[in-house]
């Protein structure tokens, strides 16, 4: 009886959640979570959207935008890990629903048991996560790909998510020579290059970015959000079947393969990245 009653309340709640998810026109703006900031163009092929850590990184990234084809979606602290819990429980996920609704994913469009994504409508070619880059960043960036993977996988297949590559350091020669690093071994490459491989303090100096939130519209713009300048990692998926393990095994309930995968690769691999 008890498996048959919550058989009976993850129908319903499932059936609410898709119905929360559907929207007439995908195009209008009815329904679109408040803390969006959309874009003036409504060509899905020339529009990407930005889902950023934090509201103060968000707020960067809305003044430094290009405000017709880029839109942002602020997330506060870290999302469900939709690894651990029931499939209409994910819905109930306020975070979530923001990003569903965002960029026009529905759910059970051709059925009430049909769970799975249809993005004909999707309001965005691009959509890129932008977070900070350490390591809790990365473990934002793990649980949004595991939504997209285990939700939606069609964005990843079809080529629509990306993750942005903010720089780690700004470094500066004599207030005359300025360049983005995004990695040690080109801060490293700079100071060789201007200050014979130590900073010195005085020509040269060497800002470290701990997070988005530390740059302003303009420096965000032109590092990370630039389509002329920045990097971008598309997300892909090159073996469905090993990618369903390695989810199941790093997000999942059980600890002791995750245990023993930390186990074998820590010595000499960066798991955070």
């Amino acid at each position: 009886c008890d498996k048959v009653i919550l058989a009976a309340t993850a129908r319903i709640a499932a059936r609410k959640a898709r119905e929360s998810v559907q929207r007439k026109n995908p195009m209008t703006g009815g329904g679109l979570p408040g803390k969006l900031a959309d874009c003036s163009n409504r060509d899905p092929k020339k529009c990407e959207i930005f889902l950023v850590e934090g509201d103060s990184a968000g707020g960067s990234a809305k003044q430094g935008r290009d405000r017709y084809t880029q839109a942002i979606l602020p997330l506060r602290g870290k999302i469900l890990n939709v690894e651990k819990v029931m499939w209409h429980k994910v819905f109930e996920s306020e975070s979530v629903m923001n990003i569903i609704q965002s960029i026009g994913v529905r759910f059970g469009v051709d059925g009430e048991e049909d769970k799975e994504a249809n993005i004909d409508k999707l309001r965005y070619d691009k959509i890129i996560i932008m977070t900070d880059a350490d390591v809790d960043g990365s473990h934002i960036d793990t649980l949004i790909m595991t939504l997209f993977y285990r939700f939606m996988p069609k964005v990843i297949q079809e080529g629509h998510l990306y993750i942005a590559n903010p720089p780690l350091y700004l470094c500066t020669y004599k207030n005359k020579v300025k360049e983005y690093c995004y990695t040690e071994q080109q801060r490293q490459a700079f100071l060789d290059k201007y200050a014979g491989g130590v900073e010195d303090g005085k020509s040269v100096h060497t800002q470290r970015y701990k997070g988005l939130g530390e740059m302003n519209p303009e420096q965000l713009w032109e590092t990370t959000m630039d389509p002329q300048t920045r990097l971008l990692k598309q997300v892909t998926i090159e073996n469905a079947a090993e990618a369903d393990e390695i989810f199941s095994m790093l997000m999942g309930d059980d600890v002791e393969p995750r245990r023993k995968f930390i186990e074998e690769h820590a010595t000499y691999a960066n798991i955070d990245a």
